[in-house]
């Protein structure tokens, strides 16, 4: 997820699929790292039919956006509905041409923005989905109620050895999720001087089962983390204070991202089109650029997907049976299906 402020929330992320998971991606690598500039979707191409191509972020909140849309796109609109799983930045190259339809959930990408929104205008701005993200690094509440200097960065250096692992040697871990997340954290442990090392889960899905274990056993650690995300119901965690973020300092970190020393932003997660697509006038795109809900009800479809083991389709069945109140304002004119 380029989870970064210069994301992500974004927040690239390649997740390792789970049962509950798979149920959701038509996925072009096991890796979930499709080349998608050169794969198209098999329904992309089919002119004048009824389907729409949907980019799935590999974290589990941007799955429950799809699965939902997905999901009233085929039972309310009629359409056929293609997802792919693709990292961050291949995305918007696939968005710019056509291979998929709509990116339900950016934490922000400026170079790309600039590039096919701006300049190009291959891409249309989809407006906010109603969830703002937010990265930082945290630790669990349990230890810091007992250390509560845990939660500013000047007193980390004083936990290193309580952080180390085998992972991270004789610095203490600072736990990311994929390699091919777009985060500032290594600039961050250099340019604030912290003996810390960043180590990698692997996944969304491996930085879960780390956190739950170390929850289990009441023992400290210090992560990479964001919001929304619904492990915070069965995990509560609270942020470690870093610098504060300014637009000076993402200027500075946009021209040489080594040089980021400040705290990530708060960021209103967009949805971005293929413009030929949101120039259709078809009643998907409407619907989509209606899509908007809130924190709550993306955490609830994401812990039925990732915790409860639901099937994606199942979940959002779940929550659309439940929250009509929500959807059916997204719905386009009756007219336009």
């Amino acid at each position: 997820m380029s989870r970064t402020p210069i994301r992500p929330r974004t927040l690239a992320k390649a997740l390792a699929a789970t049962a509950a998971t798979g149920a959701l991606l038509v996925s072009l690598s096991a890796c979930g790292k499709a080349d998608m500039t050169k794969q198209a979707s098999p329904f992309a191409a089919a002119k004048g039919s009824k389907s729409v191509t949907l980019s799935v972020q590999t974290w589990v909140g941007a799955q429950a956006n799809v699965a939902v849309a997905k999901y009233l796109l085929e039972h309310e609109l009629g359409y056929h509905v293609d997802t792919v799983q693709v990292d961050e930045i291949p995305a918007w190259d696939a968005l710019s041409q056509g291979r998929v339809d709509a990116i339900l959930e950016d934490w922000g990408h400026p170079d790309q923005e600039k590039r096919y929104v701006q300049d190009k205008k291959t891409i249309t701005a989809g407006g906010g989905n109603g969830v703002t993200g937010h990265i930082g690094w945290w630790v669990p509440k349990y230890w810091a109620d007992a250390h509560p200097d845990v939660t500013n960065w000047k007193n980390l250096n004083k936990y290193a050895d309580q952080l180390r692992t085998s992972e991270s040697g004789d610095k203490g871990q600072l736990m990311d999720g994929s390699p091919s997340y777009v985060t500032n954290d290594k600039a961050l442990v250099a340019n604030l001087g912290l003996n810390y090392q960043v180590v990698f889960a692997g996944s969304e899905a491996a930085q879960i089962t780390q956190i739950q274990q170390f929850a289990k056993q009441k023992k400290p650690f210090l992560t990479y983390w964001y919001e929304p995300q619904w492990l915070f119901n069965q995990v509560p965690m609270v942020e470690v204070k870093l610098p504060e973020y300014t637009d000076a300092c993402a200027a500075k970190g946009t021209k040489d991202p080594q040089s980021i020393d400040c705290a990530y932003p708060t960021t209103p997660l967009q949805k971005y089109f293929n413009t030929d697509f949101a120039k259709s006038g078809n009643s998907a795109a409407q619907f989509l650029k209606n899509f908007r809900w809130d924190k709550k009800d993306q955490n609830e479809v994401s812990e039925m997907i990732a915790s409860n083991g639901l099937p994606a389709d199942e979940a959002a069945k779940k929550w659309v049976d439940e929250h009509p109140d929500v959807w059916k304002s997204w719905l386009p004119n009756a007219s336009k299906k």
